[in-house]
């Protein structure tokens, strides 16, 4: 049976899938691979990621999919499926699909892909205030609507750290027996200088996986009046 994760790992695919080298990220111009965004998605003769786009196409319209969330990385989907849960919504089931682009300078690409030139879809996100004119370029040049697109002061976060505080984070953090970890960074000598807020964004960043399992745990934590006015507009406007 067909899912959105079926959809999600389809779309990934065909994103990695194209030639290297032309503008709009990874997998080339910021249409289809091998410039699908001319034939439609999945056309490029002989492109590796056609038979993905192709499978991306059917179970798009299968599912159906009317909205796919475009964040940078894992731990920004961690965060905007948890707080989705909280508020008792199935993304999934409202035909929206949050999904990973693995670094902002894949935003014109992914845009191409499932935007306009590609499978036509409605597309959502969340940007960083330094990748903001870069995703603003990307959209454009996949004429792609940038309205529901909204910004973030440094990165997701440091958005759920700030709404929360540095002492509700830490009881996070000792909860998920990370408060030793936590202790030892802040005594490291680069640390100093930074604030309690710099810290322990720079400390969730300092080990794999870490990012992602605390994006989870502290969009969780939010009580529905401290929710970052980014993310809490990203889910009003799905």
């Amino acid at each position: 049976m067909a899912d959105m994760r079926a959809f999600r790992n389809a779309v990934t695919e065909w994103a990695a899938g194209g030639p290297r080298g032309a503008a709009g990220g990874p997998g080339g111009a910021a249409g289809g691979p091998g410039g699908a965004a001319a034939d439609g998605p999945g056309t490029a003769t002989g492109a590796p990621g056609e038979a993905a786009g192709e499978v991306a196409g059917e179970l798009a319209g299968l599912l159906p999919v009317r909205t796919v969330v475009l964040l940078e990385g894992p731990s920004d989907v961690a965060a905007v499926e948890a707080l989705a849960e909280r508020t008792g919504r199935d993304l999934a089931a409202e035909g929206v699909c949050v999904l990973s682009m693995g670094g902002a300078m894949n935003i014109a690409r992914y845009a191409g892909l499932l935007g306009p030139p590609g499978l036509g879809l409605a597309l959502a996100g969340l940007c960083d205030e330094r990748e903001r004119g870069f995703y603003d370029r990307g959209l454009e040049r996949a004429h792609a609507s940038g309205r529901n697109f909204f910004v973030c002061v440094s990165d997701l976060e440091d958005e759920l750290v700030r709404a929360l505080g540095v002492p509700r984070v830490e009881e996070v953090v000792r909860v998920e027996g990370d408060l030793p970890a936590w202790r030892t960074f802040v005594r490291q000598p680069a640390q100093r200088d930074r604030s309690p807020r710099q810290r322990m964004r720079r400390f969730l960043g300092t080990k794999k996986g870490r990012k992602i399992r605390y994006g989870r745990l502290l969009a969780e934590a939010l009580d529905p009046a401290q929710v970052p006015v980014p993310l809490r507009r990203l889910l009003t406007s799905l």
